[in-house]
């Protein structure tokens, strides 16, 4: 198990809330190495104890049941560099006197230092077997971009040693989707066009663009979050079954999903796709601003696109893909819709008002698995059997002790299990995609259709939706 940690971008967001407290909690259960240590690099000019000072409470905020001498104990397990990520001899400074010992590089920073940062690291030795590397999503922002940083950092690091993360994929609930598919003979004899109508994934926040101006003005939904949350999702659910769970099997199978999908041309944009971007509204009862970005940006906030997968198993078959910001709610939800049945013997409902049996795996803010069947009522008064909705409860409790995702992900990168990690082929798949999208708006020129934030969507964005979503206009003052 590797034992020390290069942490860049130690003053980011994402270190202070997610990753710092993953380590404290990894640490707590004595999960890490005894001799473990954590060097912090970022650009601000603070000495070890100052950068103490400024982690202490957010580890506090973060993880309120953790004892003051774990919290200690982690602390003393860090020290603090400043460090020029473009200047590629800061970076090799920084890192040097550690590279005798088994080191992980963490990228928590924008993937245009990325090249840069990595340089730096092979200078310094950083990258040397039996080194590994972390990198935060995005990979780029196009297939070009993408395609340059993975040749790039090529050049210094085998792909073996190059963990990719999509935090998505350390959840409990997404893994327990290979469990459930993969496990039981129920749902994997009707996983397929024979007996599912459509798959819904919708990946929902509350929360705005506030803070990540920069970022989101070239991004946007599509690249944000579409390319790497809900397509991973998408492969989670549409993937054959792999020979084993051997780390490059998994992936042999997300990748064949991927390159199986059909690219989106600008005569069926409109129909099969949908962007917006939010306008002032009010969530819970708050007023929320619209979002303004910078001059010349043309970035959505809400992005729908029908994805159809051209294999055997999915033909016919529409994937709605959705996610936006200043929705009602957080939420994200894959449901699965089966065929009705094949004959209608019952005289209530009607068959067209029958509610079809659904599979729905919600994913957060709580994990949660639903299976929506039909049930029978006798009704002795009028002598025939009525139908009702009958919704079984099928999951586990999961206990207090719920892991964050990055505590998963730190502990199979230290250890050097690929398995929840993104292979390069995988990257440029996803993005080939994403870029037939993102071409097929340009050349139909797709208008953002504005939404008022704590609605779900633009008016139009309904057949994009999954069942039980409210309709657009009733979620405006939610």
């Amino acid at each position: 198990m590797h034992d020390t940690l290069f942490l860049f971008g130690a003053t980011g967001d994402l270190a202070q809330r997610y990753l710092f407290p993953s380590l404290l909690r990894l640490l707590g259960d004595g999960l890490l190495p005894e001799d473990f240590r954590i060097r912090a690099l970022a650009l601000s000019g603070h000495d070890t104890e100052a950068f103490h000072d400024i982690l202490r409470p957010r580890l506090q905020q973060a993880m309120p049941m953790a004892s003051q001498e774990d919290i200690a104990s982690l602390l003393r397990r860090i020290d603090y560099r400043s460090v020029d990520l473009r200047d590629v001899d800061s970076v090799a400074a920084a890192v040097s006197d550690l590279v005798d010992r088994r080191c992980v590089s963490y990228l928590a920073i924008p993937p245009g230092l990325y090249i840069s940062t990595c340089e730096g690291l092979a200078k310094g030795g950083a990258l040397a077997a039996p080194s590994r590397l972390m990198l935060e999503k995005p990979i780029g922002s196009d297939s070009e971009s993408a395609e340059e940083i993975i040749s790039t950092i090529g050049q210094w690091i085998d792909e073996d040693r190059v963990f990719r993360l999509d935090h998505y994929l350390g959840k409990a609930a997404v893994q327990n989707l290979i469990a459930l598919r993969f496990g039981n003979t129920l749902l994997e004899a009707v996983w397929n066009r024979n007996y599912i109508e459509s798959v819904h994934i919708l990946v929902a926040e509350s929360e705005g663009v506030d803070g990540r101006d920069a970022y989101y003005a070239r991004s946007g939904a599509l690249r944000d979050m579409v390319q790497s949350h809900i397509l991973q999702l998408l492969c989670m659910v549409a993937m054959e079954p792999p020979a084993s769970l051997e780390a490059d099997r998994i992936r042999d199978e997300k990748v064949k999903v991927l390159r199986a999908l059909r690219p989106l041309d600008a005569k069926n944009a409109a129909r099969d796709s949908i962007r917006g971007r939010y306008t002032a509204g009010s969530i819970n009862g708050q007023p929320a601003q619209a979002y303004q970005p910078p001059e010349g940006s043309n970035v959505e906030t809400f992005a729908g696109v029908t994805a159809h997968i051209d294999n055997w198993r999915w033909s016919g078959v529409p994937f709605h893909l959705v996610t936006g910001k200043r929705l009602p709610e957080r939420t994200t939800r894959v449901v699965v819709t089966l065929k009705p049945v094949t004959h209608w013997l019952f005289e209530r409902p009607q068959r067209a008002q029958a509610a079809p049996n659904r599979l729905v795996f919600q994913l957060q803010p709580q994990e949660n698995i639903e299976l929506g069947l039909m049930s029978s009522l006798a009704g002795p008064e009028w002598g025939a059997l009525e139908l009702h909705p009958l919704e079984l409860e099928l999951s586990v409790p999961t206990g207090l002790h719920r892991r964050i995702a990055y505590e998963r992900l730190f502990l199979d990168a230290f250890n050097g299990n690929h398995t929840l990690f993104v292979r390069d082929d995988e990257v440029r798949a996803a993005w080939a995609w994403i870029d037939s999208v993102a071409d097929a708006w340009k050349a139909a020129n797709l208008p953002l259709e504005p939404y008022p934030a704590g609605q779900w969507g633009p008016d139009n964005a309904t057949d994009f939706m999954p069942q039980g979503v409210d309709a657009p206009d009733s979620g405006a003052s939610a």
